[in-house]
């Protein structure tokens, strides 16, 4: 499966995609826990069934249960995520997209954080002027 092809899931798929990713594996019943307001157990097995078709996650057994873990990387899940995210609310601007995580998050960012910001930009600046 493409990295793009992680755009094309449906919202459940993307909460269970979600929690299997921040537990690395689980069981229907462990996804089944960590949803709020979730569907039946079958529901939850089913679209695990999907996830697996898809080439998303895959299973081993684990006494009667099986435990999926994701297939694609957390990195290449967050990149695809987050290109989604810039093309869909952002026109496909980054610079949109950064100030909008400034401006959220300014009270947050310690003066290390925006000096390690504006290393970034003066690093990537460098970069283009050399290509």
């Amino acid at each position: 499966m493409k990295r793009k092809d992680l755009d094309r899931l449906s919202r459940r798929e993307r909460q269970i995609m979600d929690i299997i990713y921040r537990q690395n594996e689980a069981t229907v019943s462990e996804v089944r826990q960590a949803i709020p307001d979730p569907p039946s157990y079958s529901a939850v097995r089913a679209i695990m069934g999907i996830l697996e078709d898809k080439g998303l996650v895959k299973h081993k057994k684990r006494g009667r249960a099986y435990l999926y873990r994701p297939t694609i990387c957390q990195n290449q899940a967050r990149e695809s995520a987050l290109e989604h995210v810039i093309q869909t609310f952002f026109d496909g601007s980054v610079a949109g997209v950064v100030a909008s995580l400034v401006d959220l998050s300014d009270k947050k960012l310690s003066d290390d954080d925006f000096a390690r910001l504006e290393t970034l930009v003066q690093k990537k600046r460098k970069q283009r002027k050399q290509e």
